[in-house]
């Protein structure tokens, strides 16, 4: 879907991305990691030609993108970025609405389309679509932004620290709902931040970049296990790279499951099966444990896992 080849980018005699490869696959998420200032929002940039390349190429569908309408290309990319960019003067419906407006859709369709994108991010149509941004808390805000991104159904969601300015409770609810959306639409997303859990959490694959180039490339699970630098590992963190490990892991890989899903006794802790392996560890050890049951999305018990299991990282 989108692929760099050797692409620089200077600011003067600065070198803000030096010779970077990167290939990014059709439906995959891949995060941009790394410190302020290492190129990744440049790089972002790059793709939809906000920011011009040095030097290089960067092929959206094996298409030169130095050949495509600028214009076109972003209609055809979703872009997110912190703080919303949303247009205050404009209602919820009609900043959701910009680009198939500007693709001219026929009103029923565009007015079907802004129902369907709010109920899917979790926005009452009938409560916010006629609100103005400023009515809006932060995490409803940035809800809207990845609607507006996502309304002319774009194959390329470009996102750009996205939940970088949001409290923490908002911004994991909205990192569950981007795993929830991805899970729907499928769409070729490019995702920076400098928050290696977050990344750990969204990403098919991670690009760790320093000093305008890329350290590694590869998914959350490889770059844990084999870090390519002391960089990638002390960004990834030395001491805790199992519990992130575990992170990755699902409840429903480490239980035991009943053969006949039963409803779990009154105030007993329980864990869903998509929870993750690292939260079952903390309930057991936290209780004093040694098994949590383990619960499916209708609240039925369905299997526990055991404290045993989850201390070898469910080997």
């Amino acid at each position: 879907m989108i692929e760099l080849k050797n692409v620089t980018r200077r600011f003067g005699e600065t070198v803000a991305v030096d010779n970077i490869n990167l290939t990014i696959e059709t439906g995959e998420v891949c995060v941009l990691v790394g410190s302020s200032g290492c190129g990744k929002s440049t790089t972002l940039r790059m793709i939809n030609r906000l920011l011009p390349h040095s030097e290089g190429e960067i092929l959206v569908d094996g298409e030169d993108i130095t050949t495509m309408n600028p214009e076109q290309l972003r209609l055809n990319m979703g872009y997110v970025i912190q703080g919303t960019g949303l247009f205050p003067h404009w209602t919820v419906a009609r900043n959701i609405a910009m680009v198939p407006r500007l693709l001219k859709w026929p009103k029923e369709r565009i007015d079907a389309r802004v129902h369907e994108l709010m109920t899917l991010l979790d926005l009452d149509p009938q409560a916010h679509a006629h609100k103005y941004p400023q009515q809006l808390s932060g995490g409803q805000a940035q809800r809207v932004g990845v609607a507006r991104a996502l309304a002319a159904d774009p194959n390329i969601l470009l996102m750009d620290e996205p939940f970088g300015a949001l409290d923490a409770i908002t911004r994991e609810n909205l990192q569950l709902e981007m795993l929830r959306i991805q899970r729907q639409v499928r769409k070729t997303t490019v995702f920076v931040t400098h928050d290696i859990d977050e990344a750990l959490k969204l990403a098919t694959r991670i690009a760790v970049m320093d000093q305008g180039r890329i350290l590694q490339h590869d998914t959350p699970e490889n770059i844990l296990r084999d870090p390519s630098s002391e960089f990638v590992e002390n960004l990834v963190g030395k001491q805790d790279r199992g519990l992130k490990l575990m992170s990755l892991q699902s409840v429903r890989k480490v239980m035991t499951a009943h053969r006949d899903s039963r409803h779990p006794e009154p105030g007993v802790d329980t864990v869903r099966e998509d929870d993750s392996a690292r939260l079952a560890l903390s309930i057991v050890l936290w209780q004093g444990a040694e098994q949590v049951p383990v619960v499916n999305a209708d609240g039925q018990e369905i299997g526990f896992v055991t404290r045993e299991r989850l201390m070898q990282g469910g080997a």
